[in-house]
């Protein structure tokens, strides 16, 4: 994946989802859609390779935020 600020990585494992967002549309002058569908990239590559990172299970990460 094309590089991305450090601090997407650190919102996403602390669950800010929205300043997550926030910096991949900024980073890469993207449509909120686009910084979603990067954003599951890098969830799910976080989740592969740092697992013990994340403070909560899949199933209640994004419990709670609607796009």
């Amino acid at each position: 994946m094309e590089q991305l600020p450090e601090s997407v990585d650190r919102d996403i494992l602390e669950r800010r989802i929205v300043r997550a967002l926030k910096a991949i549309r900024e980073a890469r002058d993207c449509t909120l859609h686009q910084a979603l569908d990067i954003f599951v990239e890098r969830y799910e590559e976080l989740r592969r390779d740092r697992p013990d990172d994340f403070t909560l299970p899949r199933e209640e990460y994004g419990r709670g935020f609607y796009s």
